[in-house]
């Protein structure tokens, strides 16, 4: 058998020739030029494309009064109005009057929308009114120099003024003075007509200011009497407001508490008037009476006000009346009504001295203590005298306004209790997202703040570590020397020394319980309080145990009642507890960041601070130096006097460190017997000087030991960012290779990165 053919590589298909190849490829090439040129010009974003068609239709509509203004303007000024009326003047006149009612039928349009006139819409409709003007006035001059239509053009200036802009009639005054000038120019700028051009210019000036200053001055005046009549009305809700005693603290969330209490007070107030005025209307009705009011009493009782009055008369005056005089003082001092008639004698609330036949007052008497509120009164002019059941009835009237003022009252306490209770809650809460000391402490102040009236505010905390020591840990107020306040912060004084704060602590209840004079009771230690008259000292309890006491003082006597001292004690209950929990959260905070033996920065967080103060450091062009110590021997000090003294020499040096260095440095145990600090905005120099200077206080300590005393030395490195490195690891490269360069060349000595390099730069 033969063998099988090999397998053919599968043809390719034909390209052609290079040449045929060029040939359609130059003939490909024209297209995209062509298509790239209609693009351009035609497509939907090119010169003369849909978009930018659009575009040109949209401004030439915007144009279109700003070229009617300018058209008809040039014609006035080349005086082409003033030759008998043919085509091109009837043309351009009814050009000016589409464009014209085109702008006023849009601004109706938009103004029944609700959408107000811009100044450019204002200057188009304006200047059209204007050259309109002029070109009505030149028409009828009928080629004379003096238009009897002239006035026209100062009553349309003064109209657009009026309507308009003042920045928009300024503009239209001097497009007025503008026209003058070019009708003087194309009348041949003679000096014989520059009077009659200063003449019109001026009354279309005079026109303007005129009108727009006794129109502005109308419109101040009304302005004015309308603030005048809303501050009387407002004046006479907040009087009413506190005759019926509805007045209450806003809550606090309210965004303007003024304004809302003023509302609240408005809307209670016009509530309380319409059940007035009904109750009187059916008194009238159903009493047939000449007069009938109602008067309210004062809040010393020695007053009736009348409030609303139902007569035909115009003599019931309105000024306040004695309460102990007349019919109207015999119904509050009875307390029950009082029925006349015949010649009644004595009345008072008539100021022309009416006297009526017949009269009937009932006082209005708060079920709640038997006080009398007011007295509703109905007289007769004629002489029929009012029955017994027209006294039950006004009686019953009387009943029905109380209620209504009642009603309103009581949602006004509802309201009040309710701004309480939220208050209250939201600042348990508060103190509840409280996490630091220093955030308890401001938001206990601010929270008393909140609740009652404190003019003196301060936290005194038993200490930690010694519970029979109390010390202030925060003071508000008090302006300094005029209350004895100044110097109170971190004042300590001892828990028997009977002062209030102590005495408060200890018997866990609130002091003092009677009123006395702060001025002259220690309060804090042997310091008094000068310039109150209320004060308070509430315990902070956690448990059965007291941690401490708030302190609030008042100017004003009595300002801690009952009720805020309740709600105080159990603000303060939870204030406690806020504290117990933050010293919590600073004893865990410590832990992490502190180390335990030394009670120095640990490692971990000596870390963080330092790439914190090296990032400061190159963002500000600022040096830093890092200080590496080691205690020279350490090994054989644990070796030879145990690990116990070990611990006490690491103490002793770690106390000394933080000593000697500045408050802005960074102290930390690196490890083992090894020390750090970080020295911010510290240069090589000012660094070395640190370092000798702990040198020289660690070689000055002594430990008493069993074997007698111990004394130790330090080794110290220090490298300076960024002569020495520029990254952390090389900077600590530099300060451990410098610590072990002084401790292979003697110990008890400081060396840094810069005197090392020295040499080698003598040696170049």
């Amino acid at each position: 058998m033969s063998e099988p053919l090999p397998a053919l590589p599968p043809v390719r298909a034909p390209v052609g020739a290079t040449p045929t190849v060029r040939r359609r490829l130059a003939l490909q090439r024209s297209r995209p030029l062509l298509i790239r040129a209609y693009a351009l010009l035609l497509g939907e974003a090119g010169l003369a494309g849909p978009i930018a068609r659009r575009r040109a239709a949209r401004f030439a509509v915007r144009s279109l009064p700003a070229l009617v203004t300018v058209a008809v303007g040039a014609l006035v000024a080349l005086r082409g109005f003033e030759s008998a009326a043919g085509w091109g003047q009837v043309a351009a006149m009814a050009v000016l009057a589409v464009a014209l009612g085109a702008l006023v039928w849009r601004r109706v349009a938009r103004a029944a929308a609700g959408e107000q006139a811009g100044y450019r819409e204002q200057l188009e409709l304006g200047s059209l009114f204007v050259v309109a003007a002029y070109a009505v006035a030149q028409s009828a001059s009928f080629g004379h120099a003096e238009s009897a239509f002239q006035p026209v053009v100062y009553l349309v200036m003064a109209f657009l003024v009026a309507f308009l802009a003042p920045g928009v009639g300024a503009g239209l005054v001097a497009l007025a003075v503008t026209l003058e000038a070019l009708l003087w120019a194309g009348r041949g700028a003679r000096v014989v007509d520059l009077p009659e051009a200063v003449v019109h210019a001026g009354f279309v000036t005079v026109f303007a200011v005129l009108y727009y200053a006794v129109l502005a001055g109308q419109v101040a005046a009304s302005r004015r009497d309308e603030r005048l009549a809303i501050e009387r009305r407002m004046k006479e809700i907040d009087h009413l407001a506190r005759a019926f005693r509805l007045s209450v603290a806003a809550p606090d969330d309210a965004q303007d508490p003024a304004e809302r209490e003023r509302r609240w007070s408005e809307g209670a107030v016009i509530e309380i008037e319409a059940a007035v005025g009904g109750a009187l209307e059916v008194a009238v009705a159903a009493l047939r009476c000449h007069t009938c009011a109602l008067f309210w009493l004062s809040e010393d009782e020695k007053t009736l006000t009348l409030l609303d009055c139902r007569s035909p008369s115009e003599a019931v005056g309105r000024e306040p009346l004695p309460a102990g005089e007349g019919p109207l003082g015999g119904a509050v001092r009875r307390r029950s009504p009082v029925r006349l008639h015949g010649e009644v004698k004595a009345v008072s609330y008539y100021a022309d001295g009416t006297r009526p036949k017949a009269l009937l007052a009932a006082p209005l008497v708060d079920p709640r203590g038997g006080h009398v509120r007011g007295v509703v009164l109905v007289d007769r002019m004629e002489p029929t005298p009012f029955s017994e059941a027209e006294e039950k009835l006004l009686v019953t009237l009387a009943a029905e306004i109380l209620r209504a003022v009642g009603a309103e009252r009581l949602m006004k306490d509802v309201r009040q209790t309710r701004a309480e209770v939220d208050r209250f809650y939201r600042s348990i809460e508060r103190l509840n997202r409280t996490r630091k000391l220093s955030e308890v402490y401001d938001a206990l102040v601010g929270v008393a703040s909140e609740m009652v009236t404190v003019d003196f505010a301060a936290v005194a905390l038993r200490d930690e570590v010694d519970p029979s020591k109390v010390r202030v840990v925060r003071v508000a107020g008090g302006e300094g020397e005029r209350t004895g306040a100044a110097g109170l912060d971190d004042l300590e004084f001892a828990m028997g020394d009977g002062c209030l704060v102590s005495s408060a602590i200890k018997i866990d209840d609130v002091l003092p319980v009677n009123a006395l004079d702060p001025a002259k009771t220690r309060v804090f230690g042997s310091v008094c309080l000068r310039g109150l008259a209320s004060l308070k000292i509430f315990p902070l309890k956690v448990g059965e145990r007291s941690i401490g006491a708030l302190v609030l003082g008042a100017k004003r006597a009595g300002a801690y009642g009952r009720d805020a001292v309740q709600q105080l004690l159990v603000i303060s209950m939870h204030a406690a507890q806020s504290i117990d929990r933050a010293r919590l959260f600073d004893q865990t905070e410590r832990l992490a960041t502190t180390d335990g033996l030394t009670g120095l920065t640990n490692h971990r967080t000596f870390q963080e601070r330092l790439d914190a103060h090296l990032g400061q450091a190159q963002r500000y062009g600022k040096r830093t130096s890092l200080l590496l110590c080691d205690i020279d021997h350490f090994k054989s000090v644990n070796d030879t006097y145990g690990h116990p003294v070990g611990d006490q020499v690491l103490r002793g040096v770690a106390r000394t460190l933080a000593r000697a260095a500045r408050g802005t440095d960074v102290v930390a145990r690196y490890g083992g017997e090894e020390f750090a600090i970080v020295m911010p905005e510290t240069d090589t120099g000012g660094a070395m000087v640190i370092a000798e200077r702990i040198r020289e206080k660690v070689g000055q300590l002594v430990f008493e030991t069993e074997q007698g005393p111990l004394k130790v030395t330090l080794s110290l490195g220090v490298a300076t960012f960024p002569d020495d490195g520029t990254q952390k690891p090389a900077l600590i490269e530099r300060a451990d290779a410098c610590l072990y360069h002084a401790k292979r060349h003697g110990r008890n000595q400081s060396v840094s990165a810069a005197s090392l390099r020295a040499p080698r730069r003598a040696a170049v």
